[in-house]
């Protein structure tokens, strides 16, 4: 998709990749409605895209919150608002292990990432398929295709909308609906700071295996250049996205090697 022109809803935009995403973007001129939890984040990164020559106006609320959710959605569809691409980065990863997380965490993790995504989608669908088409590309995560120690209630929430979308795309392929699947590794944002532990407290530390990733900022050239030619699945990351493949085509060396990654 050209930028250039067009409106485009990203979420997670206050912070992290969503941040630098949106920030990437508006040097294309377009049109940028910003959501995420922190309208003050929110102001300063849209106030950056108008700099760089777009337009960009905020929406703030909480992916974790169904109601909120629901306003937000409520308010995008009463404006009547055309969305050419659809472009979802906020989430929640975790650190406990499966067998002391209860299932409240597992929820939690599950509505902001899985259930908030998904509400987001169907909303905007109809009104694409009006249009005659339109992009929707959601965060998934190299533990979207694997197991991983630690994270056992974030990467299935991450596999279930590797389901979801692609189905999404299969059901809607003739209706011009373009559907990405963004797969970064381990990217140096705020995601483990944010992450909740078995208590659903936030874990408030940033992993050693996170703050020697890739910059944002350089994630989101690669995955920019990606979404404005539509592919399907975005793998950013260091060498660490070495392990999709391996998991792929030579899965008994993945099984063995599972067990022995460090989780932080």
């Amino acid at each position: 998709m050209n930028f250039s022109g067009k409106t485009i809803w990203i979420t997670g935009a206050s912070s992290g990749i969503g941040r630098a995403v949106a920030i990437e973007i508006s040097k294309n001129r377009a049109h940028l409605i910003l959501s995420g939890r922190n309208e003050t984040a929110l102001l300063e990164v849209a106030e950056k895209c108008v700099q760089n020559g777009s337009t960009a106006e905020t929406l703030a609320f909480d992916l974790g919150d169904e109601v909120s959710v629901n306003n937000a959605v409520q308010y995008i569809l009463s404006r009547k608002v055309e969305i050419d691409a659809l472009y979802q980065f906020g989430g929640i990863s975790q650190r406990s292990f499966a067998v002391e997380t209860p299932l409240y965490v597992d929820r939690k993790i599950f509505e902001v990432n899985y259930f908030g995504a998904v509400t987001l989608a169907r909303a905007v669908l109809p009104g694409m398929i009006n249009n005659g088409g339109g992009h929707i590309a959601v965060t998934s995560s190299i533990v979207g295709k694997f197991g991983f120690p630690y994270r056992s209630s974030y990467s299935a929430s991450k596999h279930a909308l590797h389901g979801f979308f692609e189905s999404l795309q299969a059901e809607n392929a003739n209706k011009n609906i373009r559907v990405s699947v963004i797969i970064p590794g381990r990217i140096k944002t705020g995601i483990s700071v944010n992450a909740i532990d078995k208590h659903g407290n936030q874990h408030s530390k940033i992993d050693d295996g996170q703050n020697k990733g890739m910059p944002a900022e350089e994630s989101a050239k690669i995955i920019c250049r990606k979404l404005k030619k539509e592919k399907k699945e975005i793998l950013v990351g260091g060498k660490e996205i070495m392990m999709v493949h391996i998991r792929r085509f030579l899965p008994a060396l993945y099984y063995n090697l599972a067990p022995k990654i460090k989780p932080l």
